[in-house]
């Protein structure tokens, strides 16, 4: 698909500030794929329809998440994590894009999971940093991603744990299994 027409779909879905959002998280997913050199397309396409269902009505989110009998843990957790994983689904459904690759970037865009493809982190980091975002501790993932994506994978999702504890909200443990995941599969730490 290309880009003018998965923009279009998508509009039809956003409102303009996250319509505004999403052309934000495009640009910066591009450039992250350049640098880590994952596929450039992918990542535009993905990028462009990670937040496909972000506004979709919650009960309609909920059928689908019991219909497609995606996690049930996903119901006793925050309904913002709802959007991704539906998000996936309607994309193929509705937007024709069958690439299990760019169906799971989105699907994982806010939980992250453990072992994330290369996709997976291009996304959610491009996410958490695209220009328009501006909360505490963001700028430091920003220059992190030039050097290193997983180190700034980390911090985001580091950044994300630490918010939603202080918020006294649960956190999924999906996103407590990737977080983990990356601290022990670091290269650097000794073998004990």
């Amino acid at each position: 698909m290309d880009r003018e027409k998965a923009l279009s779909l998508v509009k039809e879905q956003l409102t303009e500030k996250r319509y505004i959002h999403t052309i934000g998280v495009m640009e910066t997913a591009i450039e992250l794929a350049k640098k880590y050199k994952a596929d450039e397309k992918k990542a535009e396409i993905a990028a462009i329809f990670h937040d496909y269902a972000k506004f979709r009505p919650k009960d309609e989110m909920k059928s689908i998440i019991i219909e497609q009998k995606m996690p049930a843990d996903l119901l006793l957790h925050h309904s913002e994590l709802w959007h991704a994983p539906v998000g996936a689904y309607l994309v193929k459904e509705e937007a024709g894009i069958a690439d299990e690759e760019i169906l799971d970037a989105i699907r994982y865009h806010t939980s992250g999971r453990e072992h994330m493809t290369l996709l997976d982190k291009i996304i959610y980091v491009a996410d958490y940093i695209e220009p328009g975002r501006k909360f505490p501790g963001v700028e430091e993932v920003r220059l992190s991603a030039q050097e290193n994506l997983d180190a700034a994978l980390k911090q985001a999702m580091s950044n994300t744990i630490i918010f939603l504890i202080k918020q006294g909200q649960a956190v999924y443990p999906q996103t407590l299994e990737a977080y983990n995941g990356l601290l022990l599969n670091r290269k650097d730490r000794l073998n004990d």
